[in-house]
Parts: C-alpha cells; structure tokens; sequence
C-alpha cells in the first residue's frame, strides 16, 4: 500500500447521486469504499461546490454514515507552503474528472462507479 494520501472527493455525482440542492440517493459502494481509504490511513477532504446550509447538511450526512473528513474544501497542511486556493490532494475522485468510471442512468445524470474505483484503487496499491 502507498503512503498516506489527501483525496480529494466531490459529493453530487459522487457520494450521492445528482439531487441538489436535495441530498440524493447514496452511490453504491461510496460509503464503504471511503470508509476503507480512511481506514487505511489516507486522508479525506470533501472537495464540493456545496455551501453555506448546504454544505453543512453535506458534511453531515457524511458524519452521520461514519465518515469524518480531515477538512472541507480546505487542505489545512499546504498553508506552510502556498497561499493557493487550489487544494492539494494527491488523487481527487469527482464525476467529473475525465477517466473517472461511471454509471449512467436511465434518467439522470451520470454517477461514478465505486465499484471499479476500488478496483483502480486495489491496482494502484492505495487500498
């Protein structure tokens, strides 16, 4: 497994499908497969154009299924080394990050597929 990591993760598209301004339905495999990178000692940020009420309900519906980030829209130790808005992650999964898989729906928009990024995870040594 590689060292430590900050992943960045988007949430509508992502962690739940697109509902917003509502919380969508969960992804299959999101919950579980962020559960692992965290139990695998990376490090989480929630990385989402979410705000203000929104965000808060965003945070909490990932605390509430026992995930905690290590910071949201925020990288808290890059600030000794860049003032940069630009969050350093070493790996981002959001929906719309070309390559990322995805599932696309019937209706709808497109959703990423947890299921083969815990496969490009176990490939690349991450999880």
């Amino acid at each position: 497994m590689t060292k430590s990591l900050y992943i960045g993760i988007d949430f509508d598209g992502t962690m739940v499908e697109h509902k917003y301004p509502e919380i969508g339905e969960p992804v299959k495999e999101a919950l579980e497969v962020v559960k692992d990178l965290q139990a695998a000692g990376h490090k989480i940020i929630l990385y989402t154009m979410r705000s203000d009420e929104r965000l808060a309900q965003a945070v909490d519906y990932l605390e509430e299924n026992g995930i905690k980030p290590y910071a949201v829209n925020d990288n808290p130790s890059q600030k000794h080394w860049t003032t940069s808005k630009k969050i350093y992650c070493n790996l981002y999964i959001d929906d719309c990050t070309l390559g990322v898989p995805l599932i696309t729906p019937d209706k709808g928009k497109p959703y990423v597929d947890w299921e083969e990024v815990r496969e490009l995870l176990d490939e690349r040594g991450v999880l």
